[in-house]
């Protein structure tokens, strides 16, 4: 779970904050509780907006995350997708 700052705080630490998102940390900055930003790593940033395939980064992302320590209902997504088989396509 990222670290909160409000924008007041973000703006006092941000000497500290920019050491911590180069340690692969992210930093969560919010106004009024509600999250409105996120300050990341350069090199998470480039990870991000690369021109990687899809599978790629989501292997990435897996190998750096514990889903399962997450306990994620799967009910949570029942009904979410939708079923219908799509518009027809002639090839």
């Amino acid at each position: 779970m990222p670290k909160r700052y409000s924008i007041a705080d973000a703006r006092d630490q941000f000497t500290s904050l920019v050491r911590e998102v180069e340690k692969a940390l992210t930093v969560e900055i919010t106004r009024r509780g509600e999250p409105v930003a996120v300050l990341l790593s350069w090199r998470e940033y480039q990870s991000l907006t690369s021109q990687k395939k899809f599978w790629e980064n989501y292997r990435s992302f897996r190998d750096r995350f514990d889903l399962a320590s997450l306990e994620i209902d799967p009910q949570v997504f029942e009904g979410v997708r939708d079923q219908s088989p799509g518009r027809q396509v002639n090839l």
